[in-house]
């Protein structure tokens, strides 16, 4: 099976946790009307509301990051990349988001569960924001407030005792993630094999926000393994699920990060749908040799036939 022959990557260490739910559907909300949640101070003023909510077509104009919670987070809203609302702001957290069909609303339950809802939508995307107002501290890396002690004794030139805890404190919490996120990997793809395509796509586009900030590898890589082996099964589902242009999208992240078996990515049945776009070639062309350089031909020709006139 072409999907796990990168398993030899990622070495098992641990015993799989029990099946995770992961996209249950919430009882029918209402749509946007209904939903709109007031801040206690009783004032109607757009500032002053706790929640705001956005019905947007696709391409979206907001970047979301996972929050130390697992949650998914605004970190960016740029206009010119696609539809936004001037009201969301960094730091705003989705409580609700549109199914993938229709008019159901899901209760947002993590990041890769809003991740999969985004991207399979069709039609105009509703979001659910509780207001952070700025706040950026779910998703920096240290939340703890320890960072900060661990600044000002480098900045001061002082490693005490405090500074080597924190280090120690950081190092556990590092290898405590990477194994949470292996093992994820492994409930992933025993779904996948299971058929259960998008209870895995949930957990792979977790696993991809799962990647470390600053992480470089023992050959200098700057993306994990697990990272590009994820976006390469990522893919797969998208393909599987019949979406080529999510599916491509991930396939280019994965490339884009090192995934290099293109004779996989040429022969694996469950990228038959990508292959069927007529945007497939071009994508592997720019990481791989053509089989057949065109480019190369025509420009042969064209100069010989100049030649003999």
């Amino acid at each position: 099976h072409h999907f796990s022959s990168h398993r030899m990557l990622l070495q098992r260490s641990f015993v799989g946790s029990g099946p995770r739910s992961a996209c249950p559907h919430s009882k029918k909300a209402a749509r946007c009307g209904q939903l709109r949640v007031s801040s206690p101070t009783q004032t109607q003023s757009p500032t002053a509301d706790e929640f705001i909510e956005v019905d947007l077509p696709k391409p979206l104009g907001l970047k979301f990051a996972r929050g130390n919670d697992g949650g998914a987070y605004v970190i960016a809203n740029d206009p010119t990349v696609g539809n936004t609302d001037p009201r969301v702001q960094p730091g705003d957290k989705i409580v609700m988001i549109s199914a993938s069909f229709g008019e159901e609303v899901w209760a947002a339950q993590n990041y890769g569960q809003i991740m999969y809802a985004i991207r399979t939508r069709s039609g105009t995307v509703y979001l659910k924001f509780k207001r952070n107002f700025g706040d950026m501290s779910a998703v920096e890396e240290d939340a703890s407030g320890e960072g900060k002690q661990f600044r000002n004794e480098r900045n001061g030139g002082n490693y005490g005792a405090g500074t080597k805890e924190v280090q120690q404190r950081n190092y556990v919490a590092r290898k405590e993630a990477e194994r949470k996120r292996r093992e994820l990997f492994d409930d992933a793809l025993a779904r996948f094999k299971d058929n259960q395509i998008q209870e895995a796509l949930v957990d792979f586009e977790n696993i991809v926000a799962m990647e470390p900030r600053n992480y470089v590898g023992d050959n200098f890589s700057r993306v994990t393994p697990i990272y590009k082996v994820t976006q390469y099964n990522i893919a797969c589902c998208y393909s599987m699920l019949n979406q080529a242009d999510e599916g491509l999208k991930s396939l280019g992240a994965a490339m884009s990060a090192g995934f290099d078996n293109y004779d996989q990515i040429r022969r694996d049945k469950n990228l038959e749908n990508l292959r069927k776009s007529s945007k497939f070639q071009p994508l592997i062309d720019q990481y791989d040799e053509p089989v057949i350089n065109w480019g190369a031909i025509k420009a042969t020709f064209g100069f010989f036939g100049k030649k003999e006139e």
